[in-house]
């Protein structure tokens, strides 16, 4: 899947082969854009940085880090996470939080830090052809 974050214009966009993408929601009125695959990229990388996180606590932490900040409300988060945990690149395994709830704990896997490694070396070469197009664009 390609991966990024869908901030370009109309006319890039056009460019692009990519059909589906995800809204979520911002703290402005505009909307941030995400392609699907984006968001898989983002929870990877967090889960491979962080070690394991319940949904809650990832979420909470990528809205922390992300400028502008980006709300991920559970019907864009919990369909990202099913998604890598049948892909096999995440496993997710129940335990008590802090706070002594049930909460399920997701981990990235051996594969899915191979799937980490490809699609950042796509969402890289994606990057650059984006850069391309923007500067050609005047």
């Amino acid at each position: 899947m390609i991966s990024y974050v869908h901030l370009t214009t109309e006319r890039i966009a056009a460019k692009l082969p990519f059909e589906k993408t995800t809204w979520m929601a911002s703290g402005s009125k505009d909307r941030v854009e995400l392609l699907q695959g984006t968001l898989d990229l983002i929870v990877l990388r967090a889960l491979h940085t962080m070690g394991a996180q319940h949904a809650y606590a990832l979420a909470a932490r990528l809205e922390q880090v992300a400028e502008p900040s980006l709300r991920l409300n559970q019907g864009t988060l919990y369909p990202a996470l099913v998604r890598l945990e049948q892909k096999g690149w995440i496993k997710g395994t129940w335990q008590r939080t802090e706070s002594n709830r049930e909460a399920k704990y997701y981990a990235i896997t051996k594969a899915g830090v191979r799937g980490l490694e490809k699609q950042t070396e796509r969402w890289r070469r994606l990057a650059g052809l984006v850069d391309k197009l923007l500067l050609n664009e005047g």
